[in-house]
């Protein structure tokens, strides 16, 4: 029996000028940085360099009036991040902005897949 296709689904990024300020993929790292409370375990789990999610982060919080990530000073066990206060803001009013964009459009999207092929096994 074959499996239905995942339903196309627009994706929201907010832009500054060109500059993505946050999008699909920096709101999964807050997430992942919030689970894991490392940015390099963040990475790790979204099958991502180090080095691509720090630049990630300095980009974020470049980009807003305040950092959405803070890194926390290593001891022992070494050092972690946490999602700021406004980082949760932030990533709360991106996913609502999602959720309303997506019901927005849902019919013209459902309309859209119609021209769309099923993908074979």
């Amino acid at each position: 029996m074959a499996a239905t296709p995942p339903a196309p689904k627009p994706r929201i990024r907010i832009l500054i000028g060109d500059t993505v300020a946050l999008g699909p993929g920096k709101a999964r790292l807050l997430e992942a940085i919030e689970q894991t409370g490392s940015i390099a375990a963040a990475a790790r789990a979204m099958s991502m360099s180090y080095g691509r999610a720090w630049q990630l982060v300095r980009a974020m919080n470049g980009d807003f009036v305040s950092p959405l990530v803070q890194r926390e000073a290593g001891g022992r066990g070494g050092g972690g991040a946490v999602v700021t206060d406004l980082g949760h803001d932030a990533l709360t009013r991106y996913r609502e902005i999602e959720r309303s964009a997506g019901a927005a459009v849902e019919t013209e999207v459902s309309e859209f897949s119609e021209l769309l092929k099923v993908p074979s096994e």
